[in-house]
């Protein structure tokens, strides 16, 4: 497919967009800053970048102009951010940014924009000019700001964050159970003691967990099953600290 080139200092927004990038058949390189974008831009000529914004050490426009400068923009730059004014959507638009993305990202914009950039790489068209994100127009940063963390991980949507461990109360098996005794099942272990949230996320887990094995770790059809949106699904697995495979079909 395409090898795309993901710049942003949160953690946690590297590993979900790369997950679902991974799933659509593309090569993902990660970049928590400018330094390492900067090399693994020469090292591996990416077919299109997603660039974030604001970022602690070299801001997302200031790499795009050192890039523009350099006369070494020659893939698409899509920027994402959750709270840039209409100013700088505009500022990187005119740099030669190909689009914007709006923080939080659903699924559906993120794969239209990324198909967009790759079919306008290929032809080499220019990159039309880009409308501001509805919340940006208004006038001001946009509505979202990122949760509050204690680590560097991040969120693309509103309730990412460090994964929850799960919260299965251990209970003496017998050393014998009668020859007709059905099996037990995980929701057996749960215990009714744990205060509310404990017992959710660890309902959640093995709900999760459930579908992900009956639809052979098919993220598509768990997602049909649960009536999630895709990405929103990612996070909730992300947060319950279900590993997903690799080698899982989409």
């Amino acid at each position: 497919m395409a090898r795309i080139l993901v710049v942003d200092d949160e953690v946690g927004i590297r590993e979900l967009l790369s997950e679902i990038l991974y799933d659509e058949g593309h090569t993902v390189d990660l970049a928590e800053n400018a330094a390492a974008a900067r090399a693994l831009r020469a090292a591996h000529r990416p077919d299109v970048v997603l660039l974030d914004i604001w970022m602690p050490d070299t801001d997302g426009v200031t790499l795009l102009k050192e890039w523009a400068s350099q006369g070494v923009l020659d893939m698409p730059v899509i920027m994402m951010s959750g709270h840039a004014t209409i100013d700088t959507a505009v500022e990187a638009t005119r740099i030669g940014a190909m689009d914007f993305l709006e923080k939080p990202i659903t699924m559906s914009r993120l794969l239209k924009t990324i198909s967009t950039a790759l079919e306008r790489g290929r032809s080499g068209t220019r990159p039309a000019a880009v409308a501001a994100p509805a919340a940006v127009r208004a006038g001001g940063p946009a509505a979202y700001a990122p949760p509050p963390v204690t680590s560097t991980v991040g969120a693309v949507g509103a309730d990412y964050g460090r994964p929850v461990q799960p919260a299965v109360a251990e209970r003496p098996v017998p050393a014998t159970l009668p020859a007709d005794a059905p099996p037990r099942t995980p929701l057996q272990d749960l215990s009714l003691d744990l205060p509310l949230r404990e017992a959710r996320d660890a309902f959640e887990r093995v709900y999760f967990e459930h579908h992900l094995a009956r639809e052979g770790g098919s993220m598509t059809r768990v997602a049909d099953k649960t009536g999630l949106e895709r990405t929103h699904l990612y996070r909730k697995l992300k947060q319950l600290g279900i590993e997903l495979s690799r080698k899982r079909s989409v």
